[in-house]
């Protein structure tokens, strides 16, 4: 059984965000928020995947840079970290919304 991928997942979520045949069709600064997000979060998923694939060419020994490898960690887990703070905030938002009264 195929598993479903990261991208077709997100466009998936995008499609319910924006609308049926909306998804690829915003561009400049008619970019929607739920875009912007899905083009982050998608920027955010390959930097730690380039940053996974460094750290298994090391451990194979097919590289010996190390700095190379922690620096590209060290940026997955910042990327990561920032956009754990961006859902943070707006499950927040989403609450602080959801409490108020009409």
């Amino acid at each position: 059984m195929a598993r479903p991928t990261f991208d077709a997942a997100m466009s998936q979520v995008l499609q319910k965000v924006e609308g049926p045949g909306s998804v690829g069709s915003a561009t400049g600064a008619n970019s929607s928020f739920a875009s912007t997000i899905v083009e982050q979060v998608l920027k955010v998923n390959e930097t730690g995947a380039k940053a996974g694939a460094l750290t298994v060419a090391y451990e194979r020994g097919e590289t010996t840079d190390i700095a190379k490898v922690m620096l590209a960690r060290q940026a997955a887990s910042i990327g990561f970290e920032a956009t754990l703070q961006v859902r943070n905030k707006v499950l927040s938002a989403y609450k602080d919304i959801m409490s108020m009264a009409i």
